[in-house]
């Protein structure tokens, strides 16, 4: 299953947290169910619960404006869809294009999905020093992206979430 959207008091898209927290969340009475997945329930020896999709906070919780995405290893892997950026097989990990002994950072344009195999080959080098090529560029994704690539929706699958989204957020394929 997907990520469960968080809503502040006042309604905003704050985050996702897993299935897991959001029914604890909705447990301690933190948060209220606003949509549940059809026809799925968590089941406990004395409780059946709709599967949280959608949950808002009782309080509000005062959250600073974010211009920017913050960037993530798992981030990194959600944007590439799992996928190697030299091969486009399985990624499990995440390789520097620029490397980090070599003066590289943590940022979404210097970073990529990659399979275990191709981050050792490339090793300690850049992409054309070691003779890759990458299948996509990186790109930094705008807040709204971000989160709805943690849902795991891409652009028009949105649908479902729409009314609890502030505007549809184009999501680069």
């Amino acid at each position: 299953m997907r990520d469960t959207l968080v809503l502040n008091a006042s309604y905003e898209p704050l985050s996702t947290v897993s299935l897991q927290r959001a029914v604890v969340l909705v447990l301690q009475d933190k948060a209220v169910l606003e949509q549940a997945h059809p026809l799925a329930r968590v089941r406990s020896t004395g409780l059946a619960l709709p599967v949280p999709r959608v949950i808002r906070l009782r309080r509000y919780v005062r959250v600073p404006f974010r211009q920017r995405a913050p960037w993530s290893r798992r981030g990194v892997l959600v944007r590439d869809q799992h996928l190697c950026a030299y091969c486009g097989r399985r990624a499990s990990t995440v390789d520097h294009l620029q490397p980090k002994s070599r003066g590289g950072e943590d940022s979404w344009l210097n970073t990529v999905a990659a399979c275990a195999e191709d981050n050792q080959r490339k090793a300690d080098r850049t992409p054309e020093q070691a003779g890759m090529t990458l299948l996509r560029r990186p790109f930094e994704p705008t807040p709204e992206a971000s989160l709805m690539l943690a849902l795991g929706l891409r652009a028009g699958e949105a649908a479902e979430l729409a009314p609890w989204l502030p505007r549809p957020a184009a999501v680069a394929a």
